[in-house]
């Protein structure tokens, strides 16, 4: 039986990250209850050291809770092994970090088939997939050059076509556009709002960057490793 609502995509109950520094303990998250659903369009935000990035990785699988319990879909995700929570990083959580993370001895194409890859998806879908979620993101003719060959805002779209191409339940995005002028991080967000509104892909991104919480459904302030408000958007 599914632990949680079906619309429901990841949950933390009662999460908290202390880490020791220095002789004392310091509490990077406090007792976190959050839900996100499927389509949301979020952003976590506050100042640095508030904990947001702690919470991605959290939801992401990257790091552990010192207490409470987290569930990517039906998964209690908490207790896992190392090898486990692999999977289903793999297979259920896509990625967009901040210096885009692209391999660079592979081609566009190649980046964006990578997951697909890993997870066994044979070849002729896999370039399918791939080739026409580049094209949906405006790379359409650029498929076959290295990330060398492309220009920041052209890397970033690379790494949201591997995030989202194998379908995952959640996008995680850490400050995707600090690297962007605001041209191209304008264009990106339009594109990943675009994706969320057509395809349902579901996104929590970690930012201070306005144009993110001006394109944000919801946004959820933090404050001392605590959220202290969320709210939505129209």
């Amino acid at each position: 039986m599914r632990p949680l609502p079906d619309d429901v995509v990841v949950r933390l109950q009662g999460v908290s990250r202390i880490y020791p520094q220095g002789g004392n303990q310091v509490a990077a998250l406090s007792d976190i209850d959050l839900d996100i659903r499927r389509g949301e369009f979020v952003a976590l935000v506050g100042p640095s050291g508030s904990g947001k990035t702690t919470l991605l990785n959290m939801i992401g699988g990257l790091d552990r809770p010192t207490s409470g319990r987290i569930w990517i879909g039906d998964t209690d995700i908490t207790g896992l092994s190392q090898a486990a929570l692999a999977q289903v990083r793999l297979r259920r959580i896509g990625f967009v970090f901040q210096e885009y993370n692209l391999i660079p001895v592979l081609s566009a194409l190649e980046n964006v088939e990578y997951v697909m890859l890993l997870q066994g998806v044979p070849e002729k879908p896999r370039r399918e997939r791939a080739l026409a979620l580049l094209g949906e993101l405006g790379l359409a003719g650029m498929e076959h050059r290295r990330p060398s060959e492309l220009s920041g805002g052209q890397q970033q779209r690379v790494a949201v076509a591997r995030a989202i191409v194998s379908e995952p339940l959640i996008v995680l995005p850490d400050e995707p556009t600090a690297n962007l002028d605001s041209v191209a991080g304008t264009a990106l967000l339009d594109l990943m709002r675009e994706m969320n509104e057509k395809k349902g892909v579901t996104f929590v991104f970690s930012t201070h960057d306005p144009l993110v919480m001006q394109r944000a459904k919801r946004i959820i302030r933090m404050r001392d490793g605590r959220i202290v408000e969320s709210v939505l958007q129209g």
